[in-house]
């Protein structure tokens, strides 16, 4: 089984930037994918970012791209999400995600809100 554990997000201004850091644990060998998803109030979660546990290739959710970042931690098993020029419809609960062969692993979820 793998252990996800967020961490970061918090409270930023309109513009601002956050960074959300995910460390993986348990049987990590196999992680093919990490992703950052995040959920609003009364919507359906939604696929923010992806990276490739191998290549590190990533992809962007339309609504992020060029403000957001993905990447592997220096730290092995490791994902970060950079934020910048950050908006109120940025503001949800963000999640971290790995697949493991079929298998998925969750995070607990950490608020990012968006406020002035």
């Amino acid at each position: 089984q793998v252990q996800l554990v967020e961490s970061g997000g918090g409270l930023a201004q309109p513009g601002g930037s956050l960074e959300l850091s995910c460390a993986a644990s348990g049987s990590t060998s196999r992680i093919t994918v990490f992703d950052w998803y995040r959920q609003a109030p009364g919507k359906q979660r939604e696929l923010v970012a992806t990276v490739g546990n191998i290549l590190g290739r990533t992809t962007y959710a339309d609504s992020v791209k060029g403000r957001f970042t993905i990447s592997r931690g220096t730290i092995k098993n490791t994902v970060r999400l950079e934020m910048n020029s950050l908006k109120p419809e940025d503001m949800a609960v963000y999640y971290c995600h790995a697949l493991i062969g079929n298998t998925h692993a969750w995070g607990q979820g950490t608020q990012v809100t968006v406020s002035s």
